[in-house]
């Protein structure tokens, strides 16, 4: 199924071969912590786009952190800037993703088993999946090459780095298709994963009883504000001291997985993030269960964790509230498909001033 919707290019989803090593050595070569802190300036801009966009059109909160998301991605890969609203380059990613995570729902592959099944989905399903997929590969990857010959220059991304390198060698460096894979790799690795784990975020803060909920807004604002104080917004430096906001972020990372997946459980299992004997009450939020002296920082993903500890220093998210000043209760679906996204909720967002 994979090889039909033209998904054979990601790294994540190909057999181990030669070419999956090859694809792999230029992933982490990009994507190494040491590389990975390069990024970090982007990150907090578009970060902080976010916050300003937050606080004077909260209306828009779903396009919002979709786009903080896209924007940090596309950025760092492709040296883009991204439109506030309906970018074009994000709508063809998020179009290919869409129809990827789809693809992923059971009953999906059955082509695999019945090849006679591509008769009915030629020329519809699989034919627009695999165009959409080479889109999201080839647009923004040509956006690079086109300032880059245009200019003589391109905003620096990891692309035009690349590129730039492949030029400098010959182009013995690295084939150019595999430099446009590994970018759409990227791109589909860390953008609906983000949006999913931000969104699980803003509903965790304002699902939860509004006693809890106050505690974990005090706590987490209380150990911002006594190391960093109200004069700036935190930064990465400012992790290794924050150690409720860490235990917060593992938390969220924990309460509603963003990949689903799961295979033929056997009798008696229980799937490690909710076992009880490991995290007591698995289905309630609370960050208080990863607060410990010898908890490990975890470092899975920087832009959720700088999105979430950003807002916590500026905002309190609540319930929101119908005319009569009663608190709306909250129930969201969350997608269907291989990535867990919640669907639109409402809440408030108060500014700290």
């Amino acid at each position: 199924m994979i090889d039909l919707i033209g998904w054979d290019f990601n790294v994540g989803l190909m057999p181990y071969t030669d070419k999956w090593r090859k694809h792999r050595r230029l992933f982490q070569q990009c994507f190494r912590p040491d590389a990975a802190r390069n990024y970090r300036p982007i990150q907090m801009t578009k970060i902080h786009d976010f916050l300003r966009g937050l606080l004077s059109r909260p209306e828009d909160f779903v396009a919002l952190y979709k786009t903080v998301a896209a924007a940090v991605i596309m950025a760092t890969m492709y040296g883009y800037q991204v439109e506030p609203i309906e970018d074009h380059f994000v709508t063809l990613s998020e179009e290919a993703v869409k129809m990827l995570s789809d693809a992923a729902l059971p009953g999906a592959a059955a082509v695999n088993a019945f090849p006679f099944f591509v008769t009915f989905l030629a020329g519809c399903q699989v034919a627009e999946c695999r165009k959409r997929t080479e889109e999201m590969q080839q647009v923004p990857f040509d956006f690079v090459k086109q300032n880059m010959v245009g200019k003589g220059t391109s905003a620096k991304s990891i692309v035009s780095m690349l590129l730039e390198a492949n030029q400098a060698e010959g182009g013995s460096y690295q084939p150019e298709q595999v430099i446009r894979a590994v970018s759409a790799t990227a791109y589909a690795a860390g953008s609906d994963t983000t949006v999913s784990s931000i969104g699980t975020f803003f509903y965790a803060m304002a699902c939860i009883q509004k006693f809890s909920r106050r505690l974990v807004h005090w706590k987490a604002q209380s150990e911002i504000d006594n190391v960093i104080g109200t004069h700036r917004l935190p930064e990465f430096e400012d992790r290794p001291s924050l150690p409720y906001i860490e235990a917060l972020y593992r938390e969220v990372m924990r309460w509603k997985p963003v990949l689903p997946w799961g295979y033929f459980i056997p009798k008696a299992f229980k799937g490690y993030d909710t076992d009880e004997s490991i995290y007591p009450e698995p289905g309630r939020f609370n960050p208080d269960r990863f607060f410990t002296a010898d908890g490990s920082r975890h470092t899975a993903d920087a832009t959720v964790w700088a999105t979430i500890v950003s807002v916590l220093s500026a905002f309190t998210i609540a319930k929101a509230k119908d005319e009569a000043g009663n608190e709306i209760d909250i129930d969201p679906v969350y997608s269907d498909g291989s990535l867990a996204i919640p669907q639109p909720f409402q809440f408030e967002a108060t500014a700290d001033l």
